[in-house]
């Protein structure tokens, strides 16, 4: 039982509070302090004899959570109230109706957006699906929703060292999956990156451990290199009287991981590996040309990468980011990013939405506000039209947070920004519905295209049209935009909906010529013989003539021949399940070594062929509908959706070293070709470590050789100590495990 200092804690949450209202101050005006002190009051009365699983007294976290509101959003006393308040009514005995009559309506609206469903739902949906549909429905209300459900995620993100593993890797799967976009999508850089390192510290401790450590370790040559680097820029901006700061940083922990996964080099090898910043005190009709202007002296300096400029003033992303960025190349021969912009920019760039309010409040014509407003307006129709499942809900969604945009035009010049990898027919579907559902092509720069042709950056899109054409299955596949996707389903639904009516008809007409009675048990068998999963199915390919109608009388010889299977299949399975019973009493009970569930108990499973995991890897379960447990690594492709869209299926799993089993790992090998080296390799994995290989092929081109090699290992440990042994091998430069 842990000792608690009932004074001290008090002090500390009074701490907590003042440094709150500290904080809060600017924006406060008169009667606020009042509000906040009530809802401060309300929250620790009802939280009294909570606690977290830290220990620590519940209401550290919503003082937390207001705090992350004030200082890293910049939101206002509204925002507070509300954050004090968000676990209240799921947590306690009061309603809704009583937040609306002591604090407002505005206040209950957001919390009511904040709080998490209860309730039964549908077998194989999800609850945290069903959880990020509500809350999103309340964001063409209000996006402080979002807002403050981003500063509740970055605290419990910040706290998540007491949460048991497998909480702790579903938690951090649904940050990456859904809460790090959003706050990228507006515009909360920051967040967005504190919340990408926390997710690779609990999912993968030691890959984060290693690159904190090497960025500490060169902290101090980089602080160096940073000041030589901006002492003649600095100098310059001081003799042109610029008013400025300029900041360097590493980039974050995720960024550089990243980077390493996707160019498959060492940290060593990351060569951007800090941005410099340089922030410029502009009036808004001046930034930027002054921009321009400081661009125009750092490349004096420095000689530009020509592929690595990024022009955001000219054109703003349309989560209201603006800077100018660049990168050039140093005396020393690194390669640096150095970012340009306005002290307005900077703080949209930081605070997001918060910040690109308060300046649209003060300039209603500026272009960087218009993109959020156009997103949200965008969701506010996704929400609008989706009544498919939340999960297919929550994958449109996850769309629309797209990182990178292209850049496009009308014949009459009107600009269109799209997803990156956007084609001809999302454009259509940009212009209008109608038009994107008649599009059967497009002329881009003046060049017939068809309608899955990639854009690109300033393409000049022209969309051709016919009253024949109708939406098809595969138009799914060729759109990226949530919007398309969502109309072009609308369209499918429609023609299914009458494809399915026409289909039922056919089949009452046909089983009333056969004198049979139309029912379900017969729409059952009939759905059944044609091997196929519902009666809609069914109706819906009579429907299409995809099923001939006439099939369908060969099913009264179907009825007669099932009776002699069904009796057939019933002597089969009673043969094998004594025979199975036999097998099993000859060879005893299986030493099986994964242990799962609360209770850690052996139980049967399956592995999963998309990671391969074997024993030392870290390991989560997942129940599936028809498969059992299948075992996942928790760095499979696949672990991201999984634990966060259906974290109600995943259970623990952690191995124990019972008997040595033989499981599949592949290793990929890079290095310089010689005469004799694959002889050296295969020595190395049969001979000293006993290693049996199942395939090896290697391709050689111009000296440089790259072989894959499948075998079988007993563990990580194992792996771990053939791939040391390989990477020893003379001509061999880099081993990597792949799954």
């Amino acid at each position: 039982m842990i000792q608690v200092d009932v004074e001290e804690e008090r002090k500390e949450i009074l701490k907590r509070y003042r440094r709150l209202l500290r904080q809060a101050k600017p924006v406060l005006k008169p009667g606020d302090t009042k509000i906040i002190k009530k809802a401060f009051n309300v929250s620790q009365e009802a939280h009294k004899e909570m606690r977290r699983k830290s220990g620590e007294p519940y209401i550290y976290h919503p003082l937390e959570v207001a705090l992350v509101c004030v200082e890293e959003i910049g939101l206002g006393t509204t925002s507070i109230v509300a954050a004090l308040l968000h676990d209240v009514v799921e947590d306690t005995e009061w309603e809704l109706e009583d937040i609306e009559r002591e604090f407002g309506p505005k206040v209950m609206s957001i919390i009511d957006g904040l709080t998490k469903i209860s309730g039964v739902f549908d077998y194989g949906s999800s609850q945290q699906a069903e959880n990020f549909r509500k809350m999103l429905l309340t964001l063409s209300d209000d996006v402080r929703v979002i807002l403050i459900k981003l500063a509740d995620r970055l605290n419990n993100m910040r706290t998540l060292q007491s949460m048991p593993r497998h909480k702790q890797l579903k938690i951090a799967s649904e940050t990456m999956y859904l809460y790090a976009p959003l706050a990228h999508r507006l515009g909360l850089y920051s967040i967005k990156s504190e919340l990408e390192d926390l997710y690779l510290k609990y999912t993968d401790t030691e890959t984060y451990m290693d690159i904190v450590q090497k960025i500490n370790e060169s902290k101090s040559i980089r602080n160096k290199f940073i000041k030589s680097f901006i002492q003649p820029i600095e100098d310059e901006l001081i003799r042109q009287k610029f008013n400025f700061v300029i900041k360097g940083r590493p980039k974050s922990v995720y960024s550089i991981y990243s980077k390493m996964k996707k160019q498959g080099i060492p940290f060593e090898e990351v060569y951007d590996l800090f941005a410099i910043r340089i922030i410029l005190d502009s009036d808004l009709e001046n930034e930027k040309a002054d921009c321009w202007q400081v661009y125009s002296i750092v490349t004096d300096f420095y000689h530009p990468n020509p592929d690595r400029l990024r022009d955001w003033i000219s054109t703003s992303r349309s989560n209201g980011y603006e800077s100018l960025h660049t990168t050039v190349m140093s005396n020393t021969g690194q390669w640096v990013e150095v970012q340009i912009r306005s002290t307005r920019m900077d703080e949209i760039a930081e605070r997001g939405y918060a910040a690109h309010w308060k300046y649209k409040e003060k300039d209603s014509s500026s272009k960087s506000t218009a993109g959020l407003d156009d997103w949200i307006s965008q969701v506010r129709g996704l929400l609008e039209s989706n009544d498919g499942s939340a999960i297919e809900f929550m994958d449109d969604f996850r769309g629309n947070l797209f990182h990178e945009e292209v850049f496009v035009f009308t014949p009459k010049g009107d600009l269109k920004v799209l997803p990156f990898g956007s084609t001809a027919l999302d454009f259509a579907f940009e212009i209008h519905t109608e038009i994107g559902a008649k599009c059967i092509g497009a002329k881009v720069n003046q060049k017939l295209v068809p309608i899955s042709h990639k854009l690109k950056n300033g393409d000049q899109v022209e969309i051709l049209t016919s009253n024949k054409q109708r939406p098809t299955e595969d138009w799914l596949n060729t759109v990226v935009t949530s919007r398309a996707k969502a109309k072009i389903k609308d369209a499918l639904r429609e023609e299914k909906k009458s494809a399915i009516l026409d289909g039922k008809e056919i089949v009452q007409r046909k089983l009333k010529q056969m004198k049979m009675e139309f029912n379900s048990e017969a729409v059952d068998k009939l759905r059944a013989y044609f091997e196929l999963k519902t009666a809609n199915e069914f109706y819906y390919r009579l429907g299409k003539g995809i099923i001939d109608p006439k099939s369908i009388k060969s099913f009264k010889t179907f009825k007669e021949n099932q009776k002699l299977k069904s009796k057939a299949i019933q002597e089969k399975v009673k043969d094998e399940s004594t025979f199975t019973k036999e097998i099993k009493s000859l060879k005893g009970p299986d030493h099986d070594q994964l242990l799962i569930g609360e209770d850690m108990d052996v139980v049967d499973y399956i592995l999963a062929k998309c990671c391969n995991p074997i024993p030392g890897d870290d390991v989560f379960g997942f129940v599936t509908v028809n498969e059992g447990i299948k075992i996942h690594r928790t760095s499979c492709p696949n672990a991201l959706e999984l634990l966060s869209n259906h974290g109600n299926r995943v259970i623990k799993a952690r191995w124990t070293s019972q008997q040595e089993i033989a499981f599949l790992a592949g290793l990929r090998i890079i290095g310089t070709d010689r005469v004799g080296l694959i002889n050296d390799v295969t020595k190395v994995i049969s001979n000293e470590l006993k290693v049996n290989m199942r395939s090896i092929t290697v391709d050689s081109d111009a000296g440089i050789f790259e072989g894959t090699i499948k075998l079988y290992v007993h563990s990580t440990e194992h792996l771990d100590q053939l791939m040391k042994n390989l990477s020893q091998v003379e001509g061999i430069h880099k081993v990597s495990r792949f799954d």
